[in-house]
């Protein structure tokens, strides 16, 4: 019973990271305009805004 006993990896992706490919940039993404409403016009318009803000800075 040494002092590492806890701690090893168990399996093969112990700690594992996530690929690039998987990664995404946060944006939602509307898969179709004409099933967008009205709700989801007035996101995307404070979505685009807020990306305008922050490229300002």
């Amino acid at each position: 019973m040494g002092r590492d006993e806890h701690n090893k990896a168990r399996g093969r992706n112990f700690l594992a990271q996530t690929p690039k490919y998987a990664k995404t940039d946060g944006r939602d993404v509307e898969f179709s305009e004409e099933f967008a409403d009205h709700e989801d016009k007035e996101a995307q318009a404070r979505s685009r805004q807020a990306d305008k803000r922050a490229k300002r800075k």
